[in-house]
């Protein structure tokens, strides 16, 4: 069985969000992004299906 695993990149928890100067949306120049940590959870979940033997592929 191959398992699908979607990750989301999210900004990172420790920075501060900044708003445009215009107010259209959230500046993102020089930010520093993460994995959302529910698709981490997910990642590892896939992993130990992976390690039991009963996921052939991860994807």
């Amino acid at each position: 069985m191959k398992i699908l695993v979607a990750v989301k990149r999210v900004i990172d928890y420790n920075v501060k969000v900044r708003v445009k100067p215009d107010n259209t949306g959230v500046d993102l120049a020089n930010v520093k992004m993460a994995m959302n940590p529910f698709c981490e959870i997910a990642v590892e979940e896939a992993v130990r299906l992976k390690e039991k033997g009963v996921a052939s592929e991860i994807v």
